[in-house]
């Protein structure tokens, strides 16, 4: 049995959890996920908490078992709190700004870059170099980080690019010549 999997994913008040066959379904204030469970977990609910359990023995049960209660706890704290991902443009002249729905990055290439940020993602710009994302899907909300992180990764001889706002950059010295 995981240590994790065996832990119950306490339902805070507001939010609605269905279990529907494999299906799971979390409704709450921010809006609704769902999740498909692999065959072999078993999944119940009472009023304030969700408990797993293997159904099924096999090489990576546990692993799942774990694996499908992170995903739940996940689903429920979006729903009820929300995640958010914080990016720093660092550099002379890297400024980011938001029209419409995309996000334009000036990083210093011969062209701006335009990035659609996807449904269920709620980007803000603040100071033209500080990106927040905000949305209810933990896994959407850190790959559209990774994705505009990826436009521009640190560079650890300048300490120049784009990084998360808790990321600290170590420089690195240059190749020096020999006198």
């Amino acid at each position: 049995m995981s240590r994790i999997g065996r832990l119950p994913v306490p339902i805070p008040s507001g939010v609605k959890v269905e279990i529907a066959g494999s299906a799971v379904k979390v409704t709450g204030p921010k809006g609704s996920l769902s999740h498909t469970i692999t065959p072999g977990i078993g999944v119940s609910a009472t009023k304030d908490k969700i408990v797993l359990s293997i159904e099924t023995q096999g090489r990576n049960a546990s692993a799942l078992e774990g694996l499908t209660r992170s995903l739940i706890n996940n689903m429920v704290t979006g729903v009820s709190k929300g995640f958010e991902e914080v990016l720093e443009l660092v550099g002379v002249g890297y400024r980011a700004e938001m029209r419409g729905s995309s996000l334009q990055l000036v990083l210093g290439y011969s062209h701006p870059v335009v990035y659609e940020v996807p449904k269920g993602i709620k980007a803000t710009v603040d100071k033209q170099t500080r990106i927040v994302l905000e949305g209810i899907d933990r896994q959407l909300v850190g790959e559209t980080a990774a994705i505009i992180r990826g436009f521009k990764p640190p560079d650890p001889y300048k300490a120049k690019g784009i990084k998360y706002a808790d990321e600290v950059i170590k420089k690195k010295i240059g190749k020096k010549g020999i006198k």
